[in-house]
């Protein structure tokens, strides 16, 4: 299909280029006119197969069982569900020094970091060293990434200590609290593995980076205000997480300060706050900032100890049970009023450690020039936390701390996590007895400083240069967490990324474009000043999809655009209107109501003796024309490939 057979393969010459005000003269090259042809003719299961397999199979994992024989292909689909398979063995004395070395140093860390963390989510210290030691072991087995530290992390234990403790008080029904803990941790599993095995991990972008940022700074300032509880040594704290209620509790109960508590509590802050700096500011000092918490923790301990006859009121960890994670299969809640919340917090926990683990599992993969498989990712994380369910752990993901400490301490594959796991192991057969007086002020300290890294004020402050639309909804996110909820802010910050898209889409760019001088290109006439309009000509860029979400909006746009041309026309005494080109190359696809907006939009301009010309229009919006009847308007100096040549060929027939 194309232009008329008088003027196809022609060379014609373009006409006079005119600036807003003026006309000068401009004679271009002579051009050569090229149908526009229909794509190669195709059913609609072969169509459907590769929109579903472009959906699903964007990175073709299956590329590697193409020309393989049955042997090799089962050895490669064995490798590809158990990626440990790929690397075990050829594994080397010198990767296994690294990984030990690694290992140890980021078990230093997970200890602390998991005892705390289980606080923060209101269960007892010994699920987060439970869910230190089973789930880096499945992962090892399932996951790819080579520097990804498991373990539990703050934001989810916060989210589901938040959902949770609103329905059940963790201090008064302990028992069905775990119950629930346990509960979510499945589905969130479930949830995890089964974006992965149906690959559509696609569904966690709908958490844009812009209002993650937002989200989790709001969620680091709330984690630390809470933490002022253990600091100040205050007894009755309030169990809200908005900014209002905790620090109304914090200055309500000043009687409850112990300044005991509050300068070892600050000493040990600021210890581990300068560690942490040292280890960001010189990277091969990485040891200080990861050996600093067990430091904390040991040092706080020896402390509490020596002064447990003369300060009685410091709060402790208490006793810890020693052994390995007990099943937890009998406290799973499939039945009664609370499962709705079991699976509400789940999904919700699980998208979020899922988006952590894959960001922090990329980064670092990009960092040495190997690919990650982001579904692979997600089943291993889905499974591993459906094991941790079974075995008193709750939700674990990858730690962006942890994999940092792993990373810089020259860990090669995921042994690294193998080792931490048998630490942790040593851990809780041997050592348990040892955090009997471990206070509870030095977990808060560890809290913070693991926390205070998550509010990225450089990020916020790039976006308002950047995108001021990302920004607002950065800051909606923010405030939605801290004077809301966290399920609110949650809520908020995907409610905006979805009301983006939809923005996006309904209210797309429509550009005039105009000519540059002495060559046969066309761009937009607010984007380049040398840019100059064509005398007769409205040449217009539609820069999206055409569907029932903004055809109407289009179709008025268009027509807006027209009578502000004709006026500024009049305005100028210049050439009159005669024709309006659609540049339709970024136009993907069209929909039956974007048609009738064509048909309309046709109809209309013959009404006014306009001429509507279109460009480029892709493959599958040339069958939607075709097979709509609709492609017969534009047959004859109606089709052109290029803006240039529609310019040329039309021109050329007014002279005659």
């Amino acid at each position: 299909m194309g232009p008329s057979s008088s003027t196809t393969g022609a060379n014609v010459s373009s006409p006079y280029i005119s600036g807003d005000a003026s006309t000068s003269s401009y004679s271009s090259p002579p051009v050569q006119i090229h149908p526009v042809s229909l794509p190669p003719p195709r059913t609609t299961f072969h169509k459907l197969k590769h929109r579903l397999f472009e959906i699903f199979f964007p990175d073709d994992p299956l590329h590697r069982f193409k020309n393989q024989t049955p042997l090799l292909k089962f050895l490669l689909a064995f490798q590809y569900i158990f990626p440990i398979s790929q690397w075990l063995p050829c594994y080397s004395l010198q990767l296994f020094r690294s990984d030990f070395i690694a290992g140890l140093t980021i078990a230093s860390l997970a200890i602390p970091q998991g005892i705390s963390y289980a606080k923060l989510a209101h269960l007892p210290p010994i699920i987060g060293l439970y869910s230190s030691f089973v789930p880096p072991l499945i992962y090892t087995v399932l996951g790819s990434s080579r520097h990804l530290g498991v373990g539990p992390v703050s934001i989810a234990s916060l989210v589901m200590g938040t959902m949770l403790s609103e329905m059940v008080s963790a201090t008064h029904e302990p028992d069905l609290y775990l119950k629930l803990a346990f509960t979510s941790t499945f589905f969130a599993g479930v949830f995890q593995a089964s974006l992965g095995i149906f690959r559509s991990g696609f569904i966690i972008d709908f958490l844009s980076k812009a209002t993650l940022i937002g989200f989790m700074a709001g969620a680091a300032i709330i984690v630390s205000l809470q933490q002022l509880k253990g600091l100040l040594g205050i007894a009755h704290f309030t169990n809200k997480m908005q900014i209002v209620p905790v620090l109304s509790s914090v200055f309500h109960h000043k009687q409850e300060w112990s300044w005991q508590t509050i300068l070892m509590g600050f000493s040990f802050l600021v210890f581990l706050l300068t560690a942490r700096q040292i280890g960001s500011m010189k990277p091969k000092l990485f040891w200080v900032s990861a050996a600093a918490p067990l430091v904390s923790v040991i040092l706080s301990t020896l402390l509490t100890f020596s002064l447990r006859s003369e300060v009685q009121d410091l709060s402790i960890i208490g006793t810890l049970p020693k052994g390995l994670n007990p099943s937890s299969l009998k406290f799973l809640y499939f039945h009664g009023p609370h499962l709705g919340l079991c699976i509400k917090t789940g999904v919700i926990t699980g998208m979020l450690s899922l988006t952590e683990g894959i960001a922090v599992g990329r980064t670092f993969a990009s960092l040495q020039n190997y690919q990650l498989d982001g579904n692979k990712e997600m089943t291993a994380i889905g499974l591993m936390n459906i094991a941790g369910s079974f075995s008193s752990c709750y939700v674990t993901t990858g730690s962006f701390s942890r994999s940092a400490v792993n990373h810089n301490a020259g860990a090669k594959t995921a042994f690294s996590n193998i080792v931490m796991a048998a630490a942790v192991l040593v851990t809780l057969l041997f050592l348990m007895p040892l955090f009997y007086y471990t206070p509870n002020f030095v977990l808060a300290a560890i809290i913070i400083t693991a926390v205070i890294g998550l509010i990225d004020y450089k990020a916020a402050i790039r976006l308002w240069k950047i995108d001021k639309l990302d920004f607002l909804a950065c800051l909606c996110s923010f405030f939605g967490v801290l004077f809301l909820s966290v399920q609110m802010g949650l809520a908020i910050a995907v409610g905006v990324s979805i009301l983006k898209i939809i923005l996006h889409i309904t209210r797309p760019n429509t550009n005039v474009m105009g000519n540059i001088p002495g060559t046969q290109v066309y761009q937009s006439l607010s984007h380049y000043e040398n840019v100059l309009r064509v005398p007769s000509f409205l040449i217009l860029s539609i820069e999206s999809p055409i569907y029932f979400a903004n055809s109407t909006y289009l179709q008025e746009r268009i027509l807006r655009l027209v009578r502000e041309e004709e006026e500024r026309i009049q305005n100028n005494k210049e050439t009159s209107l005669k024709c309006v080109i659609l540049d339709m190359k970024a136009v993907t696809a069209i929909d039956s109501s974007g048609l009738d907006a064509l048909y309309e939009l046709n109809v209309t301009m013959d009404r006014r003796s306009l001429q509507l010309v279109l460009v480029n229009p892709v493959g599958g919006v040339m069958e939607k024309l075709k097979s709509s009847k609709l492609l017969d308007l534009w047959r004859l100096n109606g089709l052109y490939l290029t803006v240039g040549e529609a310019v040329a060929d039309i021109s050329s027939t007014w002279k005659l």
